[in-house]
């Protein structure tokens, strides 16, 4: 389950970055349901809002959003860690400097819809 800190550009949240570091860090979610179950969970909420899963793992999903208004893309990953039960993930902009907080909603609002799948 490989998902790496941001780099240091504001166009990318990540629950590896440095909890200090309010731009960047987000909370990593808890899960309960068997990993098949959270991947496809993570699946389904993913294309539910818009993006397109580019490669899946019994650990880990890829997916690619595709901004409405510039086309910018967006590249997510998400990890699961089995040992402590945790989903870990990468939301950052492939191309720019600021993304003015889309990253940071989109993830918002996934994690809103996986939270209850995840239980």
């Amino acid at each position: 389950m490989a998902v790496d800190p941001c780099p240091k550009s504001p166009n990318c949240v990540s629950t590896k970055a440095d909890p200090a570091d309010s731009k960047h860090y987000m909370t990593p979610v808890a899960y309960e349901v068997d990993a098949s179950s959270a991947i496809a969970a993570i699946e389904d909420v993913v294309q539910a809002q818009g993006g397109t899963v580019t490669s899946t793992s019994p650990n880990r999903v890829e997916a690619v959003f595709v901004t409405s208004l510039l086309k910018f893309t967006d590249d997510v990953v998400f990890g699961l860690d089995a040992d402590a039960k945790m989903l870990h993930f990468k939301s950052a902009s492939r191309i720019g400097h600021s993304d003015l907080g889309a990253n940071r909603k989109r993830m918002e609002s996934i994690l809103a819809l996986l939270k209850e799948r995840l239980s």
